[in-house]
């Protein structure tokens, strides 16, 4: 083949090659791309897309917070207002009171200053605490506390730009309250809480009120059942331990007063009215042993349930308290109501059993006692006297029978001794009403009525 002709040949081959490369181009892309979906047609937001790991705003990885600010230089000083929410209640028996309060706590710590352009600060929840310093302030003399979680830790962290920290929580503690119920229940009681560092010294820590008196605020709404609140104040002091060294410690003193109504309704009227309820049995017939006996011991077990009741609600204390003076008291005039009818029912059998041997001794002359007594007062002449003794001596008349005729010989009688006579049936006639009354219940009735005015204010 001649050289033109072989070189056309090399021309062609290579156009044809050519041609057919765009064309396995195409259908190999079409094999190794997928079909576009709608998703991907959607612009992509480049704001949500994270270029690294974001720069932390409080350096708290950066050193180590176990040690206190400014350690190894002057005390950290930490300032502490509280808030009481509320007083929920006081119990006399366990000596103890239980308080919901928001305690919040001051301080500067200079690890924790960020740049801020504003000027404003940050806040943050629980979770932040426990990677930084905060003091450890605790109550002393608690015997319960607990942080409200509820719906999370009732925590609160807020950090200014140039390093100051605003610690917050809510907290309900149970402490105890040394009371003394000498003058119960007209008394009043002095409670304290007290907070203070458990670790750090005075050399390290220095615990303050942040605003003085200020620094205590309490909510208006707060009241109790039994108490009235009269006042809350602020001290502080220092406690030294023997071992460690002395503490700054804060105190959350309030005043209270007992309100009096409650036990003039439930303690004090109620055995009033069993004293006077006793007295009720002067009045009644001594014949009437079981009325006399049933009302006494009726009220000496009243005053007894009522003397129970009361101490079950109090502690038990050493010493004597103003309302068991006063309930037992009026136990022992009670008491002495049952044991004045106990005399009262022995001098009366013993008198009977005196005048029925009289009887038996001198069976024929009941006429002539009536008659000597009469010549020894000096009322009647011996001839009246016996006059009035000259009954049958077969007939032994009663005491009613004899009285019964001295009357009618009275009535029958000139009318010169009208006047004496007169007085003398009225004499008889008033020992017949209160020949039944004994001379101890006469004593103890006039007792009865002088305590009453004693009450009273009037004049004995």
């Amino acid at each position: 083949m001649p050289y033109p002709a072989r070189l056309l040949l090399f021309f062609c081959l290579v156009v044809l090659v050519e041609s057919r490369k765009p064309k396995m181009r195409r259908w190999t892309e079409q094999l190794e791309m997928p079909k576009a979906s709608h998703f991907h047609k959607k612009n992509l937001d480049m704001t949500k897309i994270r270029k690294g790991k974001p720069q932390p705003l409080l350096r708290v990885d950066d050193h180590d917070f176990t040690m206190r600010p400014a350690f190894g230089g002057p005390a950290i000083p930490v300032g502490v207002d509280v808030q009481v929410e509320s007083l929920d209640s006081i119990s006399e028996v366990d000596m103890d009171f239980t308080m919901t309060l928001y305690l919040r706590h001051y301080w500067k710590d200079e690890r924790l200053a960020f740049r801020s352009s504003s000027n404003k600060s940050m806040t943050f929840d629980g979770r932040l605490v426990k990677k930084i310093w905060v003091p450890d302030v605790f109550f002393v003399h608690s015997r319960r506390s607990f942080i409200h979680d509820t719906t999370t830790d009732n925590i609160m962290l807020r950090v200014f730009p140039d390093g100051q920290v605003l610690y917050s929580m809510r907290i309900t503690v149970t402490a105890m309250c040394n009371m003394d119920f000498s003058h119960f229940p007209l008394d009043s009681q002095t409670c304290s809480l007290e907070l203070e560092s458990y670790a750090y010294t005075d050399e390290d820590l220095m615990l303050y009120w942040k605003n003085g008196d200020e620094s205590l605020k309490t909510d208006e709404k707060i009241s109790l059942s039994q108490f009235l609140i009269q006042k809350f104040h602020t001290t502080s002091h220092l406690a030294f331990y023997s071992s460690t060294g002395w503490y700054n410690r804060l105190y959350i003193n309030f005043t209270l007063r007992r309100h009096i109504f409650f036990f003039l309704l439930q303690t004090y009227f109620p055995a009033t009215l069993m004293v006077m309820l006793s007295w009720v049995s002067f009045w009644i017939d001594r014949r009437a042993v079981p009325a006399r006996v049933s009302l006494g011991i009726t009220t000496v077990l009243t005053m007894s349930t009522i003397i129970t009741g009361v101490n079950a609600s109090m502690p038990r204390v050493s010493y004597i308290k103003a309302v068991d003076i006063y309930l037992w008291v009026s136990f022992v005039f009670v008491f002495l109501s049952v044991l004045e009818y106990a005399a009262v029912n022995y001098l009366t059998t013993v008198q009977e059993r005196k005048e029925q041997k009289l009887r038996d001794k001198f069976p024929c002359t009941c006429g002539m006692l009536s008659s000597k007594t009469m010549m020894l007062d000096g009322s009647y002449s011996e001839s009246e006297a016996n006059s009035l003794a000259g009954y049958p001596r077969s007939h032994i008349l009663t005491e009613d029978e004899r009285q019964d005729r001295l009357v009618v010989h009275l009535a029958l009688a000139s009318d010169s001794s009208s006047s004496r006579k007169k007085g003398l049936l009225k004499g008889q006639v008033g020992r017949r009403l209160f020949q039944n009354t004994h001379a101890i219940d006469k004593y103890s009735r006039k007792s009865c009525w002088m305590a009453l005015l004693w009450k009273k204010g009037s004049p004995v």
